[in-house]
């Protein structure tokens, strides 16, 4: 399997090509841009038939190694099964199986329309992030075990992706973390489960800004190819194409546990912002997998929803990003929106990279097809599934509190989006999976809110607020940031 940049020209398309484990630590392609398989392996019925009575690490490992067929096919599967066992996975709601690993919930069934939620956070940090963060780090070990390396792993969050990046890599032979948030901007508990880590290989980095200027740091510092090399620097965010994969496997246990057939199609509603978890769904979507709609839901910040609505993308500036109760999704520049652009525009990398300058110089692009666009590429749009709809603070309070009493279950803030989203676009006869994004208890003050009672904590985080913290805050300053970085290597 070979992989190719988004912004490579057709020229060097083909020579520059990589293999899985040459991507894996590195992140961003030298061009900038985000790899992809050259070509989507494809699945076939039989494949799907066999794969319905296979436990979650199984499943995994038939999946990921059409995809790292540079990995011994042995020690790939000793990864998924070390990885996706139930002692990992543990925090499944009352009545959930947690040796599922993703438990479906149907919520509503009526003449053969359901509404179902797809349990995604048992996990370390009861986030939907644990997924793919817990096999990353298992894959990072290996890898540099295998070369006898170390790698810096610097990211950024909104919120769950620094946890399960932390939690997942804490105590790694020969990695360290250097994770941005926006400071202040997360919830209580998302700030406390990063920065009560002590462990001396976890620095956490609180950012005076906005999510967006935290990981443009990242983009900035993984552009910088001399820096990157010298100080080993890798990324856990989805830019990684290593994180996409590994999500893309529970699209395929959701669709195999809802259905009984290959000839049924389900949708899946995605609370989204960066675009990395609903691109694991496009790529199943492309291997085959019956899957009918793709439904990115938003919050407030809500541009991908404008532009599955008109076709423009237009990035928000920092004093334009809304800070939410559902504050994962607090997102204006969805990184990983590159790659669908790219199949948009029919694989080609030089108007892919042309129309991402025009993001950073511009502020967006205009694939609307109107006099003065850029292009009438999102004529297409409707081929790929897409759909999406917004939510609102008052939508997801009443949301949650609706889930509560129809339901008995107590939802987070971005299921509920999900959920919200979902309800406004189910169709007959086909099955509806929203992922859920995490457990309540990591949004407290909105469940709060909504129900007038803490949400359950599972055991272990009971008072996860009053241990001690250990992080600095820093300017969105790329100069100092490197600093920073170079001064705690050791290199």
């Amino acid at each position: 399997m070979q992989y190719v940049s988004t912004r490579a020209a057709a020229s060097a398309a083909a020579s520059s090509s990589q293999q899985f484990s040459d991507i894996l630590l590195g992140g961003l392609a030298a061009d900038g841009g985000l790899f992809l398989p050259a070509e989507y392996p494809q699945v076939t019925g039989a494949e799907l038939d066999a794969w319905r009575q296979l436990s979650y690490a199984d499943l995994a490992f038939e999946i990921l190694k059409k995809f790292a067929t540079d990995i011994p096919e042995a020690d790939l599967r000793a990864l998924t099964a070390k990885t996706y066992t139930k002692e990992v996975y543990k925090n499944a709601r009352q009545g959930e199986k947690a040796s599922q690993i993703t438990p479906l919930r149907v919520l509503e069934e009526e003449n053969g329309t359901r509404l179902v939620l797809q349990a995604l956070s048992n996990g370390p940090t009861l986030a939907f992030k644990d997924m793919a963060m817990q096999l990353l780090g298992n894959l990072f070990e290996y890898a540099l075990a295998r070369q006898n390396a170390e790698l810096n792993i610097f990211g950024a969050t909104s919120g769950d992706t620094g946890s399960a990046a932390e939690y997942a890599m804490r105590g790694k032979q020969g990695i360290r973390v250097f994770m941005l948030s926006p400071h202040k901007k997360m919830s209580a508990f998302q700030t406390a489960q990063m920065f009560s880590l002590q462990d001396p290989n976890i620095y956490n980095i609180a950012i005076e800004g906005v999510f967006d200027d935290a990981q443009d740091m990242v983009k900035a510092v993984s552009n910088d190819l001399e820096f990157k090399a010298k100080y080993k620097i890798g990324t856990v965010n989805s830019i990684n194409w290593a994180r996409v994969v590994a999500q893309v496997v529970y699209y395929f246990r959701g669709y195999l546990a809802a259905t009984t057939s290959n000839d049924q199609k389900v949708s899946f509603t995605v609370p989204s912002g960066n675009f990395g978890n609903i691109c694991a769904g496009h790529i199943a979507r492309m291997m085959g997998l019956p899957i009918d709609k793709l439904v990115a839901a938003t919050n407030e910040n809500d541009v991908l929803d404008e532009f599955f609505r008109t076709g423009v993308y237009r990035v928000r500036k920092s004093a334009e990003t809304y800070h939410t109760s559902s504050p994962s999704m607090d997102i204006s520049k969805a990184s990983n929106f590159e790659r669908f652009v790219y199949e948009l525009v029919g694989r080609d990398g030089d108007r892919t990279r042309a129309l991402f300058q025009k993001v950073e110089t511009q502020g967006g692009f205009d694939l609307s097809g109107k006099p003065g666009s850029d292009g009438d590429e999102f004529k297409l749009v409707a081929q790929y599934g897409f759909k999406s709809g917004k939510s609102t603070h008052d939508d997801r309070v009443n949301t949650i509190r609706d889930v509560a009493d129809d339901y008995g279950i107590v939802i987070d803030t971005h299921t509920a989006d999900g959920i919200k989203v979902a309800k406004e676009n189910l169709e007959p006869g086909v099955t509806m999976i929203v992922l859920e994004t995490a457990l309540a208890a990591k949004f407290n003050e909105t469940i709060l809110e909504a129900l007038g009672e803490d949400a359950e904590r599972p055991e272990g985080f009971e008072n996860i607020e009053d241990l001690p913290q250990k992080f600095v805050v820093m300017k969105p300053d790329v100069a100092a940031m490197k600093a920073y970085i170079a001064a705690n290597t050791g290199l």
